[in-house]
């Protein structure tokens, strides 16, 4: 599956840290799908800062299909 294909699988997300120090993503899928990721603090702010970037080009790309309408 690539990132541009939809899907219809319905999936909940929760994030925080553990007693370990680490922070968690955790994933729960249709199908009994249960997905814990757990990273080092110093990764978890890489994904975040990933996260805004694509949320910034999201959003530039939405403007841009808006302004050509």
């Amino acid at each position: 599956m690539s990132i541009n294909k939809q899907s219809d699988i319905a999936a909940n997300i929760q994030i925080g840290p553990t007693d370990q120090g680490m922070v968690r993503i955790y994933v729960e899928a249709e199908g009994g799908v249960d997905l814990p990721l757990d990273f080092d603090p110093e990764e978890a702010e890489e994904i975040a800062d990933e996260l805004r970037a694509a949320a910034e080009a999201a959003r530039a790309m939405a403007e841009t299909r808006g302004k050509r309408r």
